[in-house]
């Protein structure tokens, strides 16, 4: 439970100050057949039938070989993916993940 929670804009510099300022935000994306199988790199769905959706939690962002990405960690466990993590394209709204993010200011 939390204070409150609130929607963050879907521009990338407004979700990376949110993280800066205040720590992990919780996103919901559509899965995709080929993002089970992830194991490194950044994920970009390329072919399969959509799943469902699913939420995360993403931790920051970075760039791996020109290509833009925000960290995440999954709930799956550590065998799937990079230990439980993984990388997926920034800034291009990849499987629907940056209209869906959401933050909150903790009860103390």
């Amino acid at each position: 439970f939390g204070k409150r929670s609130y929607s963050i804009p879907s521009q990338q510099e407004q979700i990376m100050t949110e993280l800066f300022k205040n720590g992990p935000v919780e996103a919901a994306f559509s899965v995709y057949e080929d993002f089970l199988l992830y194991k490194t790199g950044v994920y970009q769905h390329v072919k399969g039938e959509m799943l469902g959706g699913h939420a995360i939690k993403i931790l920051g962002w970075g760039e791996e070989n020109g290509t833009p990405y925000w960290l995440a960690a999954n709930s799956w466990n550590s065998d799937w993916g990079d230990k439980g993590f993984f990388k997926i394209r920034r800034g291009n709204n990849e499987c629907g993940i940056e209209s869906e993010m959401v933050a909150g200011t903790p009860l103390i």
